[in-house]
């Protein structure tokens, strides 16, 4: 079974196949450590840890590396600011990276390397390119990749039809270096004043790696010089994979990524994402607002991630109830989540489950027919179809594990008849049924959100209401 993707530069849908026949080589760009990721940062992160579930599932090996970008202007602007030493403040931001991706259910990345954890390997790289003539020294010690001397730069993002300017071609658009043409993008930067004690010595001169040089180093000593697949936000198309691929191939002469994957932008609440805005929301602010992470995750799988994803905090609330509805399946079932290491790739009745993600990672049309599945063999088990037969049980179960396992959803059965529930909880829920009966729907839904964030749901019946552990 094998997964088919678009690909940025072909613009196709193309098999996804492991070049060296063992395992799929893929390379993702992390997060630049200043501060706290946001859920639009986590769109690609989510899509990216799918990718990789779907392959293990179809029983594909998979060696994925995600770089952390500790070197910046941000991180070395904001770390003054805040009167703290380079190190200790990326090093802050990446422990909370990394809890916000264990409450996400984000799988590791076999391999995590930092941009200064591989100065020499970029400095390397560099000296590799001044020999070969693809780039050189400006007066200031600084030095520049020769765009000129790439004759297929744009061809990811073709850019041909655009007009190069010196805003597009650096991110880092503050950084006004000596460079040949507004074409040419750096490759190591002289140290300047505000860079304070923040530089490495080369053999240019004291300064730091540039934005690109670091993810082509990285991403070549891990998975070599060609690998099978790059990732990343659309955002870094252009310029960022377009100046990896030709910094790479110029030393190379290789193919340097055979598949290219992006994930488009998340919108909140039909607006673009921005400070001004004040959308940037984080987990940590969610959580105030009484979400779950697990809500996050899925609502994030809700749109194809070739297609900008609209998040509002209504469907925060629909994840919720869908959520709940498989911990209802996973009740009716007896099922549990797996303990084991290692992901279930045994779909049975969810086949067509694992089918739509194979197809171009839909995890729309997964869901859906996730859930159509649940209602047919809810069905089926009230009708007394299972009664006696064990082992279609356990195909249910496997196959139901399974697709948590590709989409990253970590579901428990709803209730707990074992569990006693506390005196103040239930005392909480009966001043809810009272504000009901009363018709006080405020106070009602104040209760309920109350008693949801104290991890608990209610449910209300004919004559009176069931209080049940909420869904993870």
């Amino acid at each position: 079974m094998a997964l088919n993707l678009y690909d940025t530069m072909t613009r196709e849908v193309r098999e996804v196949f492991s070049m060296d026949g063992s395992s799929v080589r893929f390379y993702a760009c992390g997060p630049t450590v200043y501060g706290p990721a946001h859920i639009g940062n986590f769109r690609t992160f989510v899509i990216q840890d799918v990718f990789r579930r779907v392959l293990e599932t179809s029983g594909q090996k998979t060696f994925h590396v995600r770089n952390l970008t500790d070197v910046d202007d941000k991180t070395i602007r904001q770390s003054q600011e805040e009167g703290v030493k380079l190190e200790d403040f990326t090093d802050k931001w990446t422990a909370r990276f990394r809890k916000d991706c264990d409450l996400l259910n984000l799988l590791t990345p076999h391999a995590e390397p930092s941009a200064v954890g591989h100065i020499p390997e970029q400095i390397s790289l560099i000296e590799r390119l001044i020999e070969g003539g693809k780039a050189y020294r400006a007066n200031d010690g600084s030095v520049y990749f020769k765009v000129d001397a790439f004759p297929e730069y744009g061809r990811l993002s073709r850019l041909a039809d655009r007009e190069i300017t010196t805003s597009e071609t650096d991110r880092e658009s503050s950084d006004e270096y000596e460079r040949d043409t507004a074409a040419d993008f750096a490759l190591w930067k002289a140290r300047r004043p505000e860079d304070g004690e923040n530089f490495w010595e080369s053999p240019w001169g004291q300064g730091r790696p540039g934005w690109h040089i670091e993810c082509s180093a990285m991403s070549m000593k891990y998975l070599g010089e060609s690998f099978d697949l790059h990732s990343g936000g659309v955002d870094l198309i252009f310029p960022h994979h377009e100046n990896e691929i030709a910094q790479s191939e110029s030393v190379t002469g290789k193919i340097f990524a055979r598949h290219w994957f992006h994930i488009a932008h998340l919108m909140v609440e039909g607006r673009k994402m921005s400070k001004s805005l004040s959308n940037l929301h984080t987990l940590e602010e969610l959580d105030q607002k009484e979400y779950l992470a697990q809500e996050v995750r899925y609502v994030l799988l809700t749109g194809s991630y070739r297609q900008p994803l609209n998040f509002t905090f209504d469907s925060m609330k629909a994840a919720r109830k869908a959520l709940s509805k498989l911990g209802d399946f996973a009740a009716k079932f007896d099922f549990h989540p797996s303990s084991q290491d290692g992901l279930e790739t045994e779909f049975g009745p969810f086949y067509p489950v694992q089918e739509a993600l194979l197809s171009d990672l839909n995890t729309p049309e997964a869901l859906g027919r996730c859930f159509r599945l649940v209602r047919e063999l809810s069905e089926g088990f009230e009708r007394g179809e299972y009664e006696g037969r064990d082992k279609a049980l356990e195909e249910v179960r496997r196959g139901f594990q399974a697709t948590c396992d590709a989409l990253g959803l970590v579901i428990a059965p709803s209730g707990n008849d074992n569990e006693e529930v506390p005196a103040e909880i239930r005392e909480l829920a009966q001043r809810r049924w009272d504000a009901k009966q009363e018709k006080d729907w405020e106070s009602a839904d104040r209760f309920r959100d109350e008693l949801l964030a104290q991890g608990w749901e209610v449910k209300d019946g004919k004559d009176g209401f069931e209080l049940t552990r909420a869904t993870a």
